[in-house]
């Protein structure tokens, strides 16, 4: 495991992203012209900073799913407003996660790891929940193929960190295999009834 930890895992990321963004380019060039329309003007990239391995924060790329529409006042809409149809899509099929393909290429992520979250919760984690952090975040992880947005915060954390203790090539490649099975049922996108998850506020 430590060998496949510190010296393989990188190597095989590296080369899988590589591959895998030369066979789907074409899907990445019309799904940046698609948002670049739908989205109003906002782009089709959302770039946001977030910790990686070791708390280091990098910058995090997306394909960006909402618009930056605000009412008469100037406040921005709410995420459901924001959404459009091709967001909405883009999101359900997970294709706003193909960007980060770049980030693995950059060695800021892997493919399989706890997913980067928002800086502000580093400092609300507890010493085991920030213990996620031991490794490189990645595109999808186990907490994903366990529930995705459809859990507790609690248990992601759990999940994440059980995934720090267990890392191997075997179970990448299983969360791999149940990546694609998710994704296919298009499953745990959102929490019913919310466009995206909550935010995480330490008790949750």
């Amino acid at each position: 495991m430590e060998l496949y930890a510190c010296c393989l895992k990188r190597g095989i990321d590296f080369i899988i992203a590589f591959i895998v963004c030369i066979i789907i380019s074409p899907i990445i060039l019309i799904v940046f012209v698609w948002l670049y329309f739908a989205n109003k003007g906002a782009g089709a990239f959302f770039v946001q900073e977030r910790p990686g391995k070791e708390n280091q924060i990098f910058k995090v790329i997306k394909f960006k799913t909402m618009t930056d529409e605000k009412d008469l006042e100037g406040n921005i809409l709410s995420d459901e407003e924001r959404l459009t149809k091709v967001g909405k899509f883009v999101r359900s099929t997970s294709l706003d996660e193909l960007p980060q393909l770049f980030n693995v290429l950059k060695g800021d992520m892997s493919l399989i790891g706890p997913r980067p979250l928002l800086p502000q919760y580093l400092s609300i984690y507890t010493k085991e929940q920030l213990r996620r952090h031991e490794v490189r975040p990645g595109i999808t992880g186990w907490a994903q193929v366990n529930g995705r947005n459809d859990i507790t915060w609690k248990r992601k954390l759990e999940l994440d960190v059980w995934y720090v203790d267990h890392l191997s090539f075997t179970l990448d490649m299983k969360i791999l295999v149940m990546t694609l099975k998710k994704v296919i049922a298009r499953e745990g996108v959102s929490k019913e009834g919310m466009v995206t998850t909550e935010l995480f506020d330490g008790s949750n």
